[in-house]
């Protein structure tokens, strides 16, 4: 878990990720389409990606991916991201975080 709080910490929007996840993918082109860049952090590219699940399950994840922290706190997987997109919540939690239109 000190893995998955110290990544959160550290960026201001990151989406734990597997690559072959179709969920994830959506969830990532919709910040892209909000201007937002997230890290991504691929977990099954990562030696630790077992215990990097379990310790998002553990944290209340409702799937262990996508895990989405906005600002160093879960935000929660793409049922909570879409529920909060289309209650218009996202965006104000995005704000600091999306790119300017120049």
């Amino acid at each position: 878990m000190e893995k998955v709080v110290k990544l959160a910490s550290e960026n201001g929007i990151l989406i734990f990720s597997k690559s072959t996840c179709c969920l994830c993918y959506a969830v990532q082109i919709l910040f892209q389409e909000l201007r937002v860049h997230p890290r991504v952090h691929e977990i099954d590219h990562d030696p630790e990606g077992k215990e990097i699940e379990k310790a998002l399950l553990r944290m209340g994840c409702n799937g262990p991916v996508p895990a989405v922290f906005i600002g160093g706190k879960l935000v929660g997987s793409t049922n909570e991201v879409m529920s909060l997109h289309l209650s218009g919540s996202l965006i104000p939690l995005l704000k600091p975080y999306q790119a300017s239109l120049s």
